[in-house]
């Protein structure tokens, strides 16, 4: 893979192979049965490259996975659009090892007896219907047919149909079909379509055609419920369903990879607002271009600037007098845009030539990658499947009934232009919608659907956890009331990691040794990672030398038993065997090896005991040691112990370098720490541009507050998304003696967000994010407190407690008070975790509320 998985990416890839495993033993046994499951994940949660680590590790095998490839794999990807195909094609190249002569796509001339194992074979349904040259066979009018023949037998003319079922009845190949954006083409017949055939899909599915079923059916999709639905009307033949694969919106959204924020702007007042909105549309467009301008040339390198688009979205027959209107309107308020940089993805694709201004079509797919387009027009939800990243302002001119419509073509636009967040600013991390013919009920209502409230909706392009609909949102800047010695205070606080459970240490020990290198830190840090793994299994060889050499003799030798069973006796005589193991056997342990201490370390440690010089019988031998030392127990968790101490002793070395790189580099740091088994801690970045809603759901204005890092022009801060109790809390907290200042923590875990990892019910890791750091002085210093307002009602309100508990004896230094409030019946009560036998009591602790009666007081 050319791409490093995200923790949840990771996850995903090893749970769809274990479901592919159990799928491959299903079909591979007695019974030849055939399987289905489905992959879920959200818009932008990167499907496409999770699907490439599946690919690679279904042909080439996977030691993370631990794996073993299919040589008879054969992928065909299939979807309901040509165009979707060649961009995923795109993608696979772009994301994985695969070359382009593996990822084929079907044409209608595509002649062949069979399709050909460890390769990835393209085909939509328009190339399925009854009138394709693929389902109807070649039609060669000048050379003489058969009767009966659709072509010269000599011309081998087979259908699709012929060559799918020459594939499933060859017992060495395995196909697996790949349904891409799988609930489309499901759908259940209507009562008037009912007695008409199945659609293609299922067709291919239960093999209506070939006479064979697909053996194997992995679906694909943001909403998977439709896929679901139409496998279980599918299954004719018996097919095994699998359990899904879910991936956790929430963890889609922590990654970086969505954008963050979705800021709502619509009309207060009744009147007409389209071409004012128009034209704020074009203001923000015009900003956002400069701040993303400035942010590229603030790195180190300075980055290519990411060139936001502006989409206007049109009703599906706007007239000529709205198309015009809205042309002139961005041509008005932007003068400086050139004639190129409109455009239209109408399904009419003409130019439109409308006052003088010209407006040529483009593809959706093609959208991304044409910088030079500044203005992008659109109707319906263009098409599923394509994104857009740098599209970052929405302005529609569609009625407020549309905001299924609306809400699905946001949906393409919520993947973050670099694919990370960019660090502290909310502004860069959002997209912006402005509905002038919404009220504010229709405005929530495209809120909800963003949230994931109505997800079926919304065409899977739910938030989840973390994402914010704000509403006529402000820009806040670093508060300059706020004292420098705040600031400082604040540039120490630290987060926690989540930790990944899939990584392998040496592999995060040989990450870290790469970035080094690269990032100029330490040169030969690579050369020396490599070195210390070679003397930590030098030293477990010696100090296990007798377990190793009978270990040796293990992997040279096969033993077995011979049962034999006479006529007419009722016992069995059993004989045991020993044969010589051959190369393969011994390459196969030697793999194993691989998984124990990772492939590359295992190679490296077998050229590094070969006596120099040796010829490739030596080098065999060198195979054998490798494997038996791989059998010795507690070796690889000696040099996976080594790898992490090592690995913390570089970065610790290096903390300060690294955090005054660039943000792209930065975030390759966080990534490398968060390999480890538990949490690390990396610093908070200070916020840059903080965004906050100014009015609520209802259209009212929310309070503000002094005392924030962030604020607006008159110093204040708005705090509408506080709770009742929550502002208690605040407005308690600022009364104290020597308070300087107070930080809203974000609930995501951003780069600005105090983020602290903790184990959930099922022992997975998860984050929290406790409600406020406030600032006082405490004698002549500035100290640090957190305060969490936290809900006991929650189901994981205990383990979240945990983890804060853990995180205040690790800081218990740092901070002034860490404390956890809670409304316990009518009052406030308060834990403070800076003391131990609280702590210890939260780690003990059955019932929450019990805890807060006993080891808490009044707040």
């Amino acid at each position: 893979m050319r791409f490093t998985l995200k923790d949840y990416q990771a996850d995903a890839v090893k749970d769809v192979l274990a479901r592919l495993g159990m799928a491959r033993d299903t079909y591979r046994g007695r019974y030849r049965g055939t399987s289905s499951f489905s992959l879920t994940a959200t818009t932008g949660a990167g499907k496409t490259v999770m699907a490439a680590a599946v690919i690679e590790a279904l042909f080439e095998g996977n030691d993370d996975f631990a794996f073993d490839p299919d040589p008879g794999a054969v992928v065909l990807w299939f979807t309901d659009d040509p165009a979707l195909n060649e961009q995923t094609r795109f993608r696979l190249l772009e994301a994985s090892d695969l070359s382009s002569g593996r990822l084929r796509v079907i044409q209608p001339n595509f002649q062949a007896e069979k399709l050909e194992p460890g390769n990835v074979y393209f085909l939509n349904a328009q190339k399925l219907s009854r009138n394709s040259l693929l389902v109807r066979g070649a039609e060669v009018s000048d050379a003489p047919a058969l009767p009966g023949m659709k072509a010269p037998p000599d011309l081998r003319a087979n259908t699709i149909w012929d060559i799918l079922r020459n594939t499933i009845e060859d017992e060495e190949l395995t196909l697996y079909l790949v349904l891409d954006e799988a609930h489309k083409g499901m759908r259940r017949p209507t009562a008037r379509d009912a007695r008409e055939r199945q659609s293609i899909v299922r067709r291919l599915i239960n093999g209506d055609e070939t006479g064979r079923p697909i053996p194997i059916v992995w679906g694909i999709s943001a909403t998977v419920q439709r896929f679901e639905e139409a496998m279980a009307e599918a299954e004719t033949g018996g097919r095994h369903r699998l359990a899904p694969v879910e991936v956790d919106a929430a963890r889609v959204q922590q990654s970086g990879l969505l954008k963050d924020d979705i800021r709502l702007d619509f009309p207060a007042e009744a009147g007409q607002f389209d071409t004012v909105l128009l034209t704020r549309a074009v203001r923000r467009t015009q900003e956002a271009t400069e701040l993303w301008a400035a942010y590229a040339a603030s790195q180190d390198p300075p980055l290519e600037p990411v060139l936001p688009l502006l989409v206007v979205q049109l009703p599906n027959t706007p007239s000529e007098e709205l198309l015009l209107t809205a042309f002139q309107t961005v041509r008005d308020a932007w003068p400086e845009l050139p004639d190129d940089a409109l455009a239209h993805v109408f399904g009419d694709q003409r130019t439109i030539e409308l006052g003088g201004i010209v407006v040529p079509h483009i593809s959706p797919e093609k959208v991304q990658d044409s910088g030079w387009i500044r203005v992008l027009f659109a109707k319906d939800a263009i098409s599923t499947g394509w994104d857009c990243p740098r599209a970052e302002v929405l302005m529609s001119f569609r009625p407020a009934q549309d905001e299924t419509h609306i809400t699905q073509l946001l949906g393409r636009m919520v993947r973050t232009p670099l694919a990370r967040r960019v660090p502290a600013n909310d502004r860069l991390n959002s997209v912006e919608c402005l509905l002038p013919r919404f009220n504010r009920a229709t405005a929530v209502r495209v809120g909800e659907l963003l949230l994931g409230r109505r997800d079926e909706e919304s065409g899977g392009s739910g938030g989840g956890g973390g994402r914010r609909t704000l509403y006529a949102p402000v820009d806040l800047q670093p508060n300059r009331e706020v004292p420098a010695e705040v600031w400082d205070t604040f540039d120490r606080l630290v987060s926690q990691t989540l930790p990944r459970t899939s990584a392998r240490p040496v592999k995060r020990l040989l990450a870290l040794a790469q970035a080094l290198s690269r990032d100029g830190l330490m040169p030969d840090a690579r050369k020396e990672a490599m070195a210390e793994m070679m003397a930590v299994l030098d030293g477990q060889m010696a100090r296990h030398r007798p377990r190793v050499e009978q270990a040796v003799a293990d992997v040279q030798r096969l033993t077995g038993e011979t049962v034999i069973a006479g006529r007419g006796e009722p016992d069995f005589e059993i004989e045991a065997f020993t044969e010589m193991a051959d190369r393969r056997a011994v390459e196969a342990d030697f793999l194993a090896a691989g998984r124990v201490f990772t492939r590359e370390v295992a190679m490296a440690f077998a050229e590094h005991i070969a006596e120099e010089g040796e010829d490739d019988e030596g080098l065999f031998e060198a195979h054998v040691r490798v494997a038996a030392l791989s059998r010795v127990p507690g070796v690889g968790e000696a040099l996976d112990r080594e790898a992490d101490d090592l690995a913390d002793q570089w970065y610790d070395v290096h903390r300060v370098a690294i955090k005054g790189l660039s943000d792209e580099r930065r975030d390759v740091y966080d990534a490398i720490v968060a390999m480890a088994a538990d949490p690390r801690s990396i610093p908070v970045i200070r916020p840059k541009i903080r965004a906050e809603s100014t009015l609520d759901e209802q259209g009212n204005p929310v309070p503000t507050v002094h005392g924030h890092l962030m604020s607006d022009a008159t110093g204040r801060f708005p705090v509408g998304s506080l709770n009742d109790w929550e502002r208690a809390v605040l407005e308690k907290e600022m009364a104290r003696p020597g308070f300087q200042a107070f930080y809203r923590n974000p609930s995501r875990g951003s780069a600005d967000a105090l983020a602290i990892a903790y184990r959930d019910s099922r022992h997975e890791w998860k984050r929290m994010c406790p409600d406020f750091v406030f600032f006082h002085r405490v004698g002549r210093v500035t100290r640090a407190s957190i305060v969490d307002p936290h809900g006991i009602h929650l189901d994981d309100a205990l383990p979240k407690l945990r983890g804060l508990a853990a995180y205040a004896e690790e800081h218990s230094d740092f901070y002034h008070r860490v404390e956890a409030v809670a409304k316990v019946g009518d009052s406030l009560r308060v834990l403070d975790l800076g003391r131990a036998e609280v702590r210890r009591a939260v780690e003990v602790a059955i019932d929450i509320e019990d805890l807060y009666l006993a080891h808490g007081s009044v707040y």
